[in-house]
């Protein structure tokens, strides 16, 4: 296989990326096409995957005649390059190929939500905005031996008693303690959990969610008198034996 052989490709890049790869031709006076290759390469020879050797290169600028780069003399950098300093050049590597760090992989936080761009240092650094949420509740592994009241489940006009560590509610019959026969209600929406003899109810990461005073929420510890919503379901819970 011809190693120098190039295809045309596309791609998707984010804008700050590409944005940072035009400076970085700019500032070495070469191709980005040269760039990308570059940081493939690299990337590749981290994750133990044969790559050919690059362009060799000196003090960080591509050597001339070096394929695939618009080339000059070391010795005589491009008016309006950066100063050094600015931009650091990558160590040399025995045999006279010399690597160029690839852009770190993108970070991401949270989950359904779009990721931002930080101002931290590195290329390409995404991180999702900070959004406040409950902490989450895991269920118990064992059933908890702590003692408590009894908590009532009205729905529909029935009471159901929640006896049980994690009560689940949904559409599916057979995998629900409370079925809701509902296209918008998930298979398994919701589960009230029991914990240190403390109930709470918790988002199964249902596509409608629970709805509590208005707003939308991920959990909360179940009070006297407490109503939730699961789509146009009202759930009541009580404490009250009568």
């Amino acid at each position: 296989m011809d190693q120098s052989k190039k295809t045309m490709r596309h791609f998707y890049c984010r804008d700050v990326l590409w944005e940072t790869f035009e400076q970085m031709a700019n500032d070495f006076d070469c191709s980005i096409d040269y760039l990308v290759n570059e940081a493939m390469r690299y990337y590749a020879r981290s994750k133990n995957y044969q790559s050919p050797g690059g362009p060799q290169m000196t003090g960080g600028v591509p050597v001339p005649g070096a394929s695939g780069a618009n080339t000059y003399p070391p010795s005589a950098p491009k008016p309006g390059m950066r100063s050094p300093g600015t931009t650091q050049p990558p160590p040399s590597v025995p045999g006279g190929a010399a690597r160029r760090p690839a852009p770190p992989t993108p970070g991401y936080a949270g989950v359904g939500r779009s990721a931002a761009p930080t101002n931290g240092p590195g290329l390409g650094g995404y991180a999702s905005p900070a959004i406040p949420v409950a902490p989450p509740v895991a269920p118990p592994a064992a059933p908890m031996a702590a003692a408590g009241p009894t908590l009532f489940l009205i729905y529909n006009g029935q009471r159901y008693p929640v006896t049980k560590d994690q009560f689940i509610i949904g559409r599916g019959s057979k995998t629900s303690d409370l079925p809701i026969k509902d296209g918008n209600i998930s298979r398994k929406h919701a589960a009230v959990i029991r914990r240190n003899g403390t109930f709470y109810i918790k988002d199964l990461g249902s596509t409608n969610g629970i709805d509590y005073k208005g707003m939308r929420i991920d959990n909360k510890r179940i009070d006297e008198g407490d109503v939730f919503h699961l789509c146009d379901y009202e759930l009541r819970f009580t404490y009250r034996a009568d």
